[in-house]
C-alpha cells in the first residue's frame, strides 16, 4: 500500500483526468495552489474537526439524553458530505484505483463506514474516530510537506531497526514471564499474586515504572526483585530508543535530502542533489530563500 500525499498526486501528471471538468475538479479536490484548491482543503479541515467533536460528544452520557437526536443528525450530514467527497475524489483522478489503494484513500473510506456499520451493529458511530487521522492533510494545506520526509526518515529507521527491537522485546517477554513466575511463588495468592498470569501483569507493570499499585509485594524478598525490576525498567526504556536514534543518525548520513522537496514532498534523491528530480523544485533551500518562496505562493494564490 502506497502512502501518498495529494502534493504527489497533483504533481504526477499521469493520475490527471482527460475531461476539462475533470480536470477542474481533479484541481480542486487535489490542488493547493489555487485559491479554490485551499478553501476545499480548509473546509474539510474544519467539517473533520467538527465531525470529531460530534462522536465525543455523543460519548457523553448527559449531553447524549439531551441532544441525542440533533447530533445524530449531523453524524449523518457529516457522513454524506464526506461520501460525496470520497466518491468525487474517485470521479477526478485519472487512476481511481491508484486513490482507492492509497494510505488516505484506505482512511478516506473507513472514516465513512462506520455510519453505514451504526444500522446494524450498536455503537459502530463511535469507530468516527478514525476521522482524526485526515487531520494529516494539514501539512499539505499549511505548505509542511517538508516534515513528512522527515516522518518518512523516522519509518525508514523504525523499519531498519525492527529486528534489533524484535530481540529486545523477547528478552523484555522472557524477563517478565522469569520475574513474575518467581513473585507468584514467592508472595503466593494472599499477597494478591494469585496466579502466574496475573503476576505477569504485575512485572509488566513495574518494569515499566506504570506502577499502578493494584498489587503489592509484602515479603522482603518481593520487595526486594520489584526494586531490581524497577532499576531495570529504567534501562530497558533507553535501549529502543537509542537503536531507532543510531539508525535516524545512518539514514541522515546516507542521504542529506530524506527530508524531501517542499512542494511535491518527493524523497527519493540522491544525496548531492540541488533540485528535485520530479517537479524541479530546489532542495534544502535556506530559511531565507523559503520565506521568499512562501510569498510568492501567496501572491500567486491572491492573483
Amino acid at each position: 500500500m502506497r502512502f501518498i500525499d495529494q502534493t504527489r498526486v497533483e504533481f504526477n501528471r499521469e493520475l490527471w483526468p482527460d475531461s476539462l471538468w475533470r480536470k477542474k475538479l481533479f484541481i480542486i479536490i487535489f490542488g493547493t495552489d489555487t485559491h479554490a484548491g485551499r478553501q476545499f482543503d480548509i473546509i474539510l479541515l474544519w467539517a473533520i474537526v467538527l465531525s470529531i467533536l460530534v462522536v465525543m460528544l455523543e460519548s457523553v452520557v448527559e449531553i447524549r439524553q439531551e441532544y441525542g437526536q440533533v447530533l445524530r443528525i449531523a453524524e449523518w450530514v457529516f457522513t454524506i458530505i464526506f461520501t460525496i467527497e470520497y466518491l468525487a475524489r474517485i470521479i477526478s483522478i485519472g487512476k481511481p484505483w491508484y486513490y482507492i489503494t492509497s494510505v488516505f484513500g484506505v482512511i478516506d473510506f473507513l472514516s465513512i463506514i462506520p455510519t453505514y456499520l451504526s444500522l446494524f451493529i450498536v455503537g459502530g458511530q463511535y469507530l468516527l474516530i478514525i476521522r482524526a487521522l485526515r487531520l494529516l492533510r494539514i501539512f499539505r494545506i499549511l505548505k509542511l510537506s517538508r516534515y513528512m520526509g522527515e516522518s518518512r526518515v523516522l519509518a525508514k529507521a523504525l523499519n531498519a531497526s525492527r529486528h534489533k527491537i524484535t530481540v529486545f522485546m523477547w528478552v523484555v517477554l522472557t524477563t517478565v514471564i522469569i520475574m513474575g513466575t518467581m513473585m507468584y511463588m514467592i508472595e503466593g495468592g494472599d499477597n494478591g499474586f494469585t496466579s502466574i498470569p496475573r503476576s505477569i501483569y504485575w512485572a509488566i507493570v513495574t518494569l515499566t515504572t506504570v506502577g499502578y499499585g493494584d498489587i503489592a509485594p509484602q515479603t522482603v524478598l518481593g520487595q526486594i526483585i520489584a526494586s531490581v525490576i524497577m532499576i531495570l525498567g529504567y534501562a530497558i526504556i533507553a535501549v529502543p530508543t537509542g537503536i531507532v536514534t543510531a539508525e535516524i543518525t545512518q539514514q541522515k548520513i546516507g542521504n542529506r535530502n530524506m527530508q524531501g522537496c517542499t512542494r511535491c514532498g518527493f524523497n527519493d534523491h540522491a544525496a548531492d542533489a540541488i533540485f528535485c528530480k520530479r517537479c524541479g523544485n530546489q532542495l534544502s533551500m535556506t530559511e531565507d530563500e523559503d520565506e521568499d518562496e512562501d510569498v510568492d505562493n501567496d501572491l500567486e494564490i491572491s492573483s
